[in-house]
């Protein structure tokens, strides 16, 4: 069996692999994610988590045995993706425009192992109540949201504001863990180490 890597600095995907068993080590993989234009929501989260498994596989030797796992969450409003707010507007646009509104949670992982690779998109409907100025400011003020696609995290505080939620709770909140489940057994690593 390969050593499994995860490509990201993410705490959350740290601990959602973990909760179910899988050993890895995190490695970096800075890529630049800007989108490409009149790149689909899906295409772009599926781009970024393929260009983050290959950016992490290339910080390996290149005879060095090994999986590594990239993956990318996106919110999409209207056909839109709302990436991580750059500043207290920006966060209190986004949670304004999600609220009393359903929005798309689209997260994609991709699996190589140098010869290889597989990946994923996994779609999730949210729906938000609606949400005053002033909850949403001080939401801000809770530090939450500043790294968080959309402004917002599902597995915190900004649990308040989702009535309803149709799709993949572990997905939300950056790996879908059935799929990626999945994935890992394709490549020989099994969950439950």
């Amino acid at each position: 069996m390969n050593p499994l890597f995860l490509a990201s600095g993410s705490p959350r995907r740290r601990e959602l692999l973990t909760q179910i068993g899988v050993a890895f080590s995190v490695i970096g993989a800075d890529i630049d994610e800007t989108p490409l234009s009149d790149e689909s929501p899906a295409a772009y989260v599926e781009r970024l988590a393929r260009g983050k498994a290959e950016a992490g596989r290339a910080r390996l030797s290149a005879d060095a045995p090994a999986c590594v796992l990239g993956a990318d969450t996106a919110v999409v409003l209207d056909g839109k993706i709302l990436g991580k707010p750059v500043d207290e507007a920006d966060a209190q646009a986004m949670l304004l425009s999600l609220a009393g509104q359903e929005h798309e949670v689209l997260t994609a992982i991709a699996l190589l192992d140098g010869e290889r690779c597989e990946s994923r998109v996994v779609r999730s409907l949210v729906r938000f109540r609606p949400i005053s100025v002033a909850e949403a400011n001080a939401y801000w003020a809770s530090g939450e949201p500043r790294d968080k696609a959309g402004g917002y995290g599902i597995q915190g505080l900004g649990a308040v504001f989702v009535s309803g939620l149709n799709g993949s709770y572990s997905s939300v909140v950056g790996l879908p863990l059935c799929e990626t489940a999945e994935l890992l057994g394709h490549f020989g690593i099994p969950c439950w180490q």
